[in-house]
């Protein structure tokens, strides 16, 4: 809040300096002119005074007016291909070093400058996030617009360095704020309330989050995880209240892992966090030898319906298919019978969906492709492992416990990264 006010108060001695007042017209033309005034001024308080208006005049624009932005930044403030190539024919020419940085400023363009400078005006980090949850879902209907979005992929993936960032158990003591806007964030297992969430922070839950230091009350992305004894098997016993009598625990299954900020897509946080947390957590609880997941199947159930049914044939069978098909139809409710009827077939099914199913050499399933890449292995399909809306219509109900043998991770990993190699437990290769 003290660093908001000095920048602030910089950002008005700023526009005294520029002898401007904010403009009349809140408009995408004024708003365009001000783009080109922020990257030609030098002076720290006009730039900052600038950004301001730039971010104060962006949130008021229309969603087609904010579409209409990114294309003209884009435009604006895009590499000058000519000018490069004229560079990099001196460079080939003289080998000079300071070429080669005329020549890498040439081909950066204007865009990350621009997205450095509007980091200056005050929550400048928290509107260039929300800038890109915006820019996001225009580069689902133009494509061009994805340069734009690399460069601020590019940036943020420096800023957010999980080197920058604060690791923080979450507690029935930490602020209030941050505990509703936990609940908020939360979309898979959803926490009710205040009481739901005070059950996930008990004595034998854990609860982390990621912070960074200009959004202190602002959780990145969050990880839950329950003591068990063995992987766990159920999201549903996992968040119904405690009982006495609880078994030992030996394993620490984490069972959610939320990315709360959209405009981080695809800035890696997750792996750096589970690692992370199993740190912590073997410090705290040595007798806690053992890590895992309980993870959803996102987009298991969509596979299922959309694919012919001709390659269903294929990887089961005929015979299988007729028992399992109802998969296909409007009728599959929670708890349904057949599912445990034909547990068998649907783990087959769910295997080959995890392990041969591929984009790129790489599972079509991205939570799999999470877990792989973190060094994990996959241990098991867990029949009815969410019984609730969001998991059946996800997957049946059907969850996947992945197992990070911290021995192995490294090796693992390599394998993965290097030459796609998938490691699964015996309990997966009978079906493979």
């Amino acid at each position: 809040m003290f660093l908001k006010k000095i920048i602030n108060s910089i950002a008005d001695a700023g526009k005294e300096l520029l002898h401007k007042t904010l403009p009349i017209k809140k408009n995408l033309e004024t708003l365009l002119e001000l783009c080109d005034d922020l990257i030609s001024y030098k002076g720290v308080a006009s730039g900052i005074a600038i950004a301001r208006e730039i971010s104060e005049i962006y949130l008021s624009l229309s969603k087609e007016d904010k579409k209409k932005f990114f294309i003209a930044v884009d435009e604006k403030f895009k590499p000058n291909l000519e000018a490069a190539e004229k560079k990099s024919l001196e460079f080939i020419k003289n080998k000079n070093t300071n070429t080669l940085k005329e020549l890498s400023s040439l081909a950066e363009g204007n865009r990350q400058e621009f997205i450095r400078r509007m980091n200056m005006a005050p929550n400048g980090t928290a509107f260039l996030v929300s800038m890109r949850e915006d820019l996001l879902r225009f580069v689902l209907e133009d494509s061009s617009l994805s340069n734009l979005d690399e460069d601020f992929r590019h940036l943020f993936r420096s800023w957010f360095n999980p080197g920058f960032l604060r690791l923080e158990r979450i507690t029935w003591d930490t602020k209030a704020a941050v505990l509703e806007r936990i609940i908020s964030y939360e979309k898979v297992h959803k926490i009710k309330d205040m009481t739901d969430l005070k059950r996930r922070l008990d004595e034998d839950r854990r609860f982390y989050a990621y912070f960074h230091p200009v959004l202190p009350d602002e959780p990145l992305i969050f990880v839950q995880v329950a003591f068990t004894q063995g992987l766990a098997s159920s999201v549903q016993d996992i968040i119904k209240p405690m009982t006495p009598n609880q078994p030992k625990a030996d394993t620490a299954t984490f069972y959610s892992i939320s990315n709360c900020q959209q405009g981080l897509t695809s800035v890696t946080l997750g792996n750096f966090l589970i690692k992370r947390v199993v740190y912590e957590i073997q410090q705290e609880n040595p007798k806690i030898k053992h890590f895992g997941t309980l993870s959803p199947l996102p987009g298991f159930a969509e596979w299922v319906n959309y694919i012919e049914e001709n390659k269903l044939r294929s990887i089961l069978g005929s015979e299988d298919y007729e028992k399992v098909k109802f998969l296909r139809s409007t009728d599959v409710k929670i708890g349904d019978p057949r599912i445990i009827e034909h547990k068998k077939i649907i783990k087959k099914l769910t295997i080959h969906y995890l392990i041969k199913e591929k984009v790129n050499d790489k599972p079509v399933n991205a939570v799999t492709r999470f877990h792989l890449g973190n060094g994990a292995s996959i241990e098991n399909i867990v029949i009815n492992g969410n019984i609730s809306d969001y998991g059946y219509n996800e997957s049946f109900g059907i969850m996947v416990n992945y197992i990070y043998h911290l021995d192995k991770l490294e090796k693992i990993h390599e394998e993965y990264i290097s030459n796609h190699q998938i490691s699964y437990s015996d309990k997966i290769k009978k079906y493979v």
